[in-house]
């Protein structure tokens, strides 16, 4: 005779924080991600710093190198909730929300500006209002692809997530083709927007793009036991009293908003979040939601600063992240795909 069916391997392999040995491994593993992140944090404002510690000048550096650290905390909070919540609704932990097409729709903004206005347009997609514009542009995308493929009677999460990823390839392919018709020195300068730099955002982005990103975050962690429901699955989400439907567009509107938001603010950032997610489920050890997103945007923005140590101080190479942060995260996703079903 056979057993029972398995549990979800999510549900095995993830408990409340119930035991006292739980609770100490979990606090252990935030105060490590906490000193982590002091080390890079204080080593960027500190380090190759041509000042003498504590004078006017090295202070007049570290504001200014400070300001990326700002805009690292943004990012990493936004890519690490997003991934972990939109992880949760649809139920599956190799997707992240970048499969939506907002990189692609990213792409192909920058890219249409350089098409048509030559290398002016990267300044024309630059400012406060291009940030907004480009911010609701993303957002307005999303719920329209949402709406439309969740409501009806035959709508779908998993068609929802095909036809993202029809709309993201055919966006990318109309961004390739521009892309082949300008000039070397045009396309010079439209591919260092389109690598995720930190030098791509600006200082005047973040009295928007901070409380955009607190809100929604606040918002998400908020709705945490409701999370907790919706990954158990729609239809015991549905015998528990959730209205599935209603709360995955919430959570979804919420989750774009903070994509659209670091997109916006450095470019694109394919794996960081399914690199970041990963690594959280594994430190948490624990399926609960207020557990996993501080966990996740401690270990996004440890991610973070330490790739942009590591490309500024060793390779020289600026705000560059993504290219190593895409190394690792594209290996990893491999390891993921090769050992599902054990995770």
């Amino acid at each position: 005779m056979t057993g029972p069916p398995a549990a979800p391997q999510h549900q095995r392999s993830s408990r409340p924080l119930a035991t006292p040995r739980a609770r100490l491994r979990y606090w252990t593993i935030i105060a490590v991600l906490s000193v982590a992140a002091a080390v890079f944090g204080v080593g960027l404002l500190a380090w190759d710093n041509p000042m003498p510690v504590g004078s006017d000048g090295f202070w007049r550096i570290a504001e200014m190198r400070a300001t990326n650290l700002v805009i690292m905390a943004v990012v990493a909070i936004c890519q690490s909730v997003a991934t972990v919540s939109f992880q949760t609704v649809t139920n599956n932990r190799i997707i992240t929300p970048s499969i939506m097409g907002f990189e692609a729709l990213y792409t192909a903004v920058q890219t249409t500006a350089v098409y048509l206005l030559g290398v002016a347009g990267i300044m024309a997609v630059q400012g406060v209002s291009q940030f907004l514009l480009q911010i609701a542009l993303m957002v307005a995308f999303a719920m329209l692809l949402y709406g439309w493929l969740l409501s009806g009677r035959y709508g779908n999460l998993q068609i929802m997530l095909l036809i993202g990823i029809i709309i993201g390839g055919g966006l990318a392919s109309v961004s390739a083709f521009m892309q082949r018709l300008l000039t070397p020195s045009e396309f010079d300068v439209l591919a260092a927007r389109l690598f995720g730099n930190i030098a791509n955002a600006d200082a005047s982005y973040l009295p928007i793009a901070v409380p955009l990103c607190l809100v929604a975050t606040a918002l998400l962690w908020a709705r945490s036991r409701r999370l907790n429901i919706m990954v158990l699955g729609r239809e015991a989400g549905t015998g528990l009293g959730l209205d599935h439907r209603r709360e995955t567009m919430r959570v979804l509107f919420l989750v774009s908003v903070l994509m659209a938001v670091s997109t916006a603010l450095i470019g694109p950032m394919t794996f960081l979040g399914f690199l970041v997610a990963t690594l959280a489920y594994q430190f948490a050890d624990t399926h609960d939601h207020r557990y996993v997103f501080p966990v996740s945007a401690l270990t996004c923005f440890v991610v973070l600063s330490g790739a942009y140590f590591v490309m500024r101080n060793i390779f020289h190479a600026g705000g560059v992240v993504s290219i190593l942060i895409e190394l690792v995260g594209g290996l990893v996703f491999l390891f993921v795909i090769l050992r599902k079903g054990r995770l």
